[in-house]
């Protein structure tokens, strides 16, 4: 099974190409949704929160109340690095069971959308990344459009995240989100082609015998982090479409296997 690596930033569109790839019939694990779920009531995650944080986190019903929680940590950095080394591993716990599950399905793609896929290291463990890029400028225009605010509040929460451009160091496929929605989805389904591709036949062997699988699956890791060189700076060839040098649309990182 090839494990899909699917992020971007805030506003750049990523909650649309995850539904756009669900609609293609790959299934989608949203990271959003586990972590939702690590740090449900009586969970050692909410509990080890609570202990670091105090009882003001919480509702009185005893849920994560993630507004006060979150204007604990927004522009507290150790605090920040508190709350992530807590709910990550209980995120990455819940993603390993997820992944199983799809693996026993029998599934050849399944996609992982995370929001902080390359903050949070996820990356590692993906066969193959898809960025959702568009300008920080767009971005911007697009995030006080949808929350309704002011231009120095939605620079506030920009900032707060890693620079989208940061992260196409990291992509196999860019997916530029600049245009109108049928363009979107026409990349959605070139990319959903090229992954099925790239999966080929031989996921039906790791499938069938899921030692063959494991070790595939550690092979792709090594080749992507030391011999591809996934996330260093260097500059790389690539394939597919391009407009100009200031717009990015569907490059693929070249691959010798």
């Amino acid at each position: 099974m090839l494990v899909v690596g699917l992020t971007g930033g805030i506003a750049s569109g990523k909650s649309t190409v995850s539904k756009l790839f669900q609609e293609s019939q790959v299934p989608v694990i949203d990271l959003d949704v586990l972590a939702r779920i690590a740090v449900e009531p009586d969970s050692y995650a909410l509990s080890a929160l609570v202990r670091h944080f105090g009882e003001s986190i919480l509702r009185p019903d005893g849920t994560l109340n993630r507004e006060k929680l979150g204007s604990i940590v927004f522009n507290n950095e150790r605090e920040r690095k508190v709350l992530n080394s807590i709910v990550h591993p209980a995120v990455r716990r819940l993603l390993a069971w997820e992944l199983v599950k799809a693996w026993m399905r029998g599934e050849k793609v399944c996609v992982v959308d995370a929001p902080l896929l390359i903050e949070a290291g996820l990356w590692k463990m993906c066969g193959a990344i898809v960025v959702v890029y568009c300008s920080e400028i767009l971005q911007l225009q697009r995030l006080r459009s949808r929350n309704n605010l002011s231009l120095q509040d939605a620079q506030s929460r920009l900032s707060a995240q890693a620079p989208l451009s940061s992260k196409l160091k990291y992509a196999d496929y860019v997916i530029d989100n600049s245009g109108p929605m049928a363009d979107l989805s026409s990349q959605v389904d070139r990319v959903v082609t090229r992954l099925h591709a790239r999966a080929g036949w031989s996921w039906v062997l790791s499938w069938l015998v899921p030692p063959v699988g494991i070790v595939r699956a550690f092979l792709r890791i090594g080749w992507r982090l030391y011999v591809q060189g996934v996330g260093k700076e260097k500059r790389r060839r690539t394939r597919g479409e391009k407009r100009g040098p200031d717009e990015i649309e569907l490059h693929e990182r070249r691959r010798s296997s």
